[in-house]
């Protein structure tokens, strides 16, 4: 390609290409993207280019350099990484439709690869089938060095420390209006044993369902213990019971008007003879009644008896010769 003047100037070592041409629209578990360039680059087609922001390179790049050109600008803005991409393979036991190659590889919301292929595979052992998704990891991103990377031991002593510790390999839903799947790493404590083998040609990595897939078996359980369930005879149950009821309730009734006929007027009766004794009793205990007023004078004259007797008992104690010679007469 040729480079006019003076945009030459703008190309150095660290500049970015990538094609251009047309509209860019993406649709991933990222949501939607739509990229576009100027009206003659969509109506043509065409190359643009980009420097990275905080690039070093200042001098322009020397005639006939060759540069990698991406397949669009988030590919060709790309950080390139520390170290080279790990690849694996992912064997899912359900369905990956929404998964689709470039689809993020997720580490507690940092994407630290993509999703290379998708395949199917039958098991002539088990008469099943699985999906193996090969997915592209950067070690660099997740925090290793070069030489947990190079050396097969130490690399294959992490991996089974991840896996013994519950990290497990999940399909999730990145888009809920799309249906787009993305990969998830992440520890799940109660994972089951991971069984798997770090020396085939491409690493396998465990993996556990999703949880939408747990939440439809979940759904599929409950309805089959709900067809389960004997409504029918439930339903015959309930209309016997509410005969039962009507019975009963149509002996209370009876009972009710057997009340009201021959208890009601015994009750009346017993009430009115109270309510005479009760007059009887207070017309006796009355103020003016004779009870009340032979009931007085008997205490007078208990009290004047009682004063009688108090004044003997004081002269007997100051004269008790009364006893033998009696009263004096000018006493």
């Amino acid at each position: 390609m040729f480079v006019n003047k003076p945009y030459d100037r703008l190309v150095n070592a660290d500049t970015r290409f990538w094609h251009a041409s047309g509209v860019d629209l993406k649709l991933d578990a990222s949501g939607l993207k739509l990229s576009t360039q100027s009206l003659v680059t969509v109506l043509l087609g065409g190359v643009a280019f980009q420097a990275p922001e905080g690039t070093s390179a200042t001098d322009g790049a020397a005639e006939n350099t060759q540069f990698l050109l991406a397949a669009d600008q988030a590919e060709a803005m790309k950080e390139p990484e520390e170290l080279a991409p790990t690849l694996a393979v992912l064997n899912f036991d359900q369905s990956v439709r929404g998964l689709s190659p470039g689809a993020p590889v997720d580490f507690r919301g940092v994407i630290v690869g993509q999703v290379r292929s998708i395949g199917i595979e039958f098991q002539r052992d088990k008469k099943a089938f699985r999906m193996p998704v090969v997915v592209e990891l950067y070690p660099s991103r997740m925090g290793f060095r070069e030489r947990d990377v190079q050396d097969t031991n130490r690399r294959h002593e992490i991996i089974a420390g991840l896996l013994k510790r519950g990290m497990r390999a999940q399909l999730r839903t990145g888009n809920l209006l799309t249906g787009q799947l993305y990969v998830a790493l992440d520890f799940f404590p109660k994972a089951p044993p991971a069984n798997v083998d770090l020396n085939a040609p491409i690493p396998e990595f465990a993996t556990t369902p999703g949880t939408f897939d747990q939440l439809q078996a979940q759904v599929g359980d409950i309805v089959n213990r709900i067809d389960k369930v004997p409504f029918d005879q439930i339903g015959q149950d309930l209309r016997k019971s509410v005969a039962a009821l009507n019975v009963t309730l149509a002996s209370a009734d009876e009972l009710v008007k057997q009340l009201n006929g021959d208890v009601a007027p015994q009750v009346l009766a017993a009430l009115q003879d109270a309510r005479k004794t009760l007059s009887t009793a207070n017309g006796t205990l009355s103020s003016d009644a004779p009870l009340q007023q032979d009931t007085r004078r008997m205490m007078q004259e208990l009290t004047r008896t009682a004063t009688s007797l108090r004044i003997l008992t004081d002269y007997l104690e100051r004269h008790p010769e009364a006893l033998l010679r009696g009263k004096p007469e000018k006493e």
